[in-house]
C-alpha cells in the first residue's frame, strides 16, 4: 500500500475509504494525548525563562505547540498522539511531510488556534470533505489518514 501512495498521491476517498475511516475522531483522540508532551514542555519552559514564561503562558502554549508539532511531523509525519491513534499527514503527492511542509502544517494549526472563527472552519470541514482535511490541510494539500501498513 505505501508504494500506491507514493506513486498516485493521496487514497481516493472513495475508492480506497479505509485510509479515511475514522481518522477524524482519531484526530480529537491525539489532539488530546499531545496537549500531555505540550504541556510538559510548557512547565519545563517556565523556570528556565526565570518564569518570565508564566507571565507570556498563552505565547508560551503555542510556542512550545509549534516547535512540538513541527519537529515530531518532519521525524514522522506524525505527532506522538497521532502515532500512537495510528495516523498520519500525508502530502499531496502521497509521501510523508517534510521539513519545510511539516512547519508550514504547525504554523497553519498554531495560527487556525489563535483564531476561534478558523478553528470552527477546521473543524467543520475535517466533518464535510470526504478526506476530512481541516483548514490547513486544504490550503496545503495534505490529508490525515490511517497508518498505511509496513
Amino acid at each position: 500500500m505505501t508504494d500506491h501512495l507514493h506513486l498516485h498521491g493521496l487514497p481516493d476517498p472513495v475508492g480506497e475509504a479505509h485510509f479515511y475511516r475514522g481518522v477524524t475522531f482519531k484526530r480529537l483522540l491525539a489532539w488530546l494525548i499531545d496537549l500531555v508532551p505540550v504541556a510538559a514542555g510548557v512547565v519545563v519552559l517556565i523556570p528556565l525563562t526565570l518564569f518570565v514564561a508564566l507571565i507570556f503562558l498563552p505565547v508560551s502554549w503555542l510556542a512550545v505547540g509549534l516547535l512540538y508539532r513541527w519537529y515530531t511531523v518532519s521525524r514522522h509525519s506524525a505527532t506522538f498522539g497521532m502515532q500512537i491513534m495510528a495516523i498520519e499527514l500525508r502530502a499531496p503527492d502521497g509521501r510523508r511531510l517534510g521539513n519545510d511542509t511539516a512547519f508550514l502544517h504547525a504554523l497553519g494549526y498554531t495560527v487556525s488556534t489563535m483564531l476561534a472563527p478558523l478553528q470552527l472552519v477546521s473543524i467543520i470541514l475535517m466533518l464535510a470533505l470526504q478526506r476530512g482535511q481541516g483548514l490547513t490541510d486544504v490550503v496545503l494539500g495534505t490529508a490525515m489518514i490511517n497508518r498505511p501498513a509496513r
